[in-house]
């Protein structure tokens, strides 16, 4: 068995970013982009009015103006306002050529074709939104490694941006095993359970951002789970199986793998729960096999599989880590690492009861896991521990 540790560095020297992909804008969010962008031409495009009001040159503020032409948003024909003229306009418009400033409606006097600015406090340039404001022609829009959020994806449209090249996201499968397992809504008979991990895991990769492409169930036979991995894995970027990976007779996974040419780099660490994880790959293609017991599958799900993803990605989403201290002792009866259920009230951290591995009931009341170190025996009230965000 290796450590904790030793298990994170294996994953994080072994998986890689993958290949850069150029997508629609449409499709590209939630991405993070894998060069920089840069605008193609001055944005806002001409001068343009922030404002419904008059447009005219400051120098005539104090002159009786008289009103000529209008411009609109979306108007396209150009025109010039001549000395001692103003224009009537309206938000977004382009300010015609000859005016520097635009007045509100509400601060001026219309009499008889003729415009008063009643405004004080205006000055040249005032609710004109000048070329190139925004952005200009040439200038570095988003940077590489830049998230592509909803307002990202809006101020690129903005722009005229049709594509972004990025890293996507990867392509996840699930394959469920154990021939125990009763499908939810069908009454269990004697040595059947419920299958859950798929509804946790599924969850679980929608919290960060992910979907699943499929989700297989294989029988507890070694070849029918070696054709199942075969074909799962040959379209997917991320695999991950429940059950199996232990030493019991039943237990295929490790075995089935090597058949698969999937290369084994570790397998058991010294950690509660999930002791027995296995972790390989297949060229770039990353292999999980998740211990079967629900609380097992959802913490190494939480501490492996989330860190990779996010590498894959370049991304942002990840699991927060926190320190908080103990509101209660608790005693570590043995030198692993163990990943306890805990709640958070933003001041103490509390362990709470059911820390098996089988047991489900504290997890869905759980919104950390508090780590406790190999070395951690007796932990008192008090005691400041690391706590991973999971909600």
């Amino acid at each position: 068995m290796i450590s904790v540790t030793e298990a994170k560095t294996i994953i994080d020297k072994s998986v890689k970013v993958l290949k850069r992909r150029s997508l629609l804008l449409q499709d590209a969010w939630d991405t993070t982009l894998a060069e920089d962008v840069y605008a193609s031409q001055d944005i806002p495009a001409y001068p343009q009015s922030s404002m419904d009001g008059y447009a005219f040159s400051f120098r005539d503020i104090r002159k009786k103006l008289l009103i000529t032409g209008e411009s609109a948003a979306g108007n396209r024909n150009e025109f010039a306002l001549n000395e001692n003229t103003a224009s009537r306009i309206f938000t977004g418009a382009a300010v015609p050529e000859g005016a520097d400033t635009v007045v509100m409606q509400e601060k001026v006097k219309v009499q008889n074709g003729h415009l008063i600015v009643e405004d004080e406090a205006l000055v040249a340039g005032s609710n004109v939104r000048g070329r190139g404001s925004e952005i200009r022609q040439g200038e570095l829009a988003l940077p590489k490694g830049a998230y592509l959020s909803a307002a990202s994806l809006g101020f690129l449209a903005g722009i005229g941006i049709t594509h972004v090249v990025v890293h996507p996201k990867p392509v996840v499968s699930i394959i469920v095993t154990g021939n125990e397992l009763k499908t939810i809504g069908k009454p269990l008979q004697y040595g059947e359970v419920y299958e859950s991990n798929s509804f946790a895991l599924t969850a679980a990769l929608k919290q960060f951002h992910h979907n699943p492409l499929k989700i297989v169930r294989a029988e507890d036979d070694p070849g029918v789970l070696k054709k199942i991995m075969q074909e799962t894995l040959m379209e997917s970027d991320v695999l991950l199986l429940t059950g199996g990976v232990s030493v019991g007779d039943y237990d295929f996974v490790t075995k089935v793998a090597a058949e698969c040419e999937i290369q084994t780099l570790f397998h058991k660490i010294k950690q509660r729960p999930g002791k027995p994880l296995f972790f390989g790959m297949k060229d770039d293609k990353v292999v999980f096999g998740l211990p079967g017991n629900p609380s097992s599958v959802l913490t190494c799900f939480y501490e492996y599989v989330v860190p990779v993803l996010k590498k894959m990605t370049n991304g942002h989403h990840e699991v927060k880590i926190s320190k908080a201290p103990l509101s209660q002792p608790f005693r570590k009866n043995v030198p692993f690492t163990q990943f306890l259920k805990g709640y958070y009230d933003g001041s103490t951290v509390t362990p709470l009861t059911g820390q098996e591995s089988y047991k489900m009931n504290s997890f869905a009341k759980a919104n950390c896991l508090i780590v406790l170190g190999e070395n951690d025996e007796e932990c008192k009230k008090g005691d400041m521990k690391e706590i991973h965000l999971i909600i």
